[in-house]
């Protein structure tokens, strides 16, 4: 359950399981979690809301995860979201790819979500901006 000082957390994924899993693994952790399916709803989402940290997945329909944070970092909102990739892509070329576009961390599905969210825990705070 989120806190109203609680760290905004935007998460895109196609997957619907996927979503509901990280939104009950975040929100017990008081995470305040707002959820897309595809990259330009995110990235709208983004624009609007605002969030501390931005969690995407690469491959999605449409506006990739990629596209949505070279879009993000080209905003050059203050202060700069906390990027995480989570994606299928393993190869090193594909890891650097990630960080190339704007991706703070690559991390490989199945993610470890503890580590992702000691990761996002240790570079964000919540920001002052209400819930509105």
């Amino acid at each position: 359950m989120s806190t109203p000082n609680a760290v905004r957390l935007l998460i895109a994924d196609d997957d619907p399981n996927v979503l509901e899993a990280y939104v009950l693994f975040f929100g017990a952790h008081g995470y305040n979690t707002r959820t897309t399916g595809d990259g330009s709803d995110a990235l709208a989402e983004y624009r609007a809301w605002r969030p501390d940290a931005v969690v995407l997945d690469i491959q999605m329909p449409g506006m990739d995860g990629r596209a949505v944070a070279r879009e993000i970092r080209r905003l050059h909102s203050a202060p700069l979201p906390l990027l995480v990739a989570v994606t299928a892509l393993i190869s090193p070329s594909e890891h650097a790819e990630s960080i190339e576009s704007g991706f703070d961390y690559h991390f490989v599905k199945p993610a470890d979500l503890p580590l992702v969210l000691a990761t996002i825990a240790s570079r964000v705070r919540p920001s002052a901006v209400d819930d509105a």
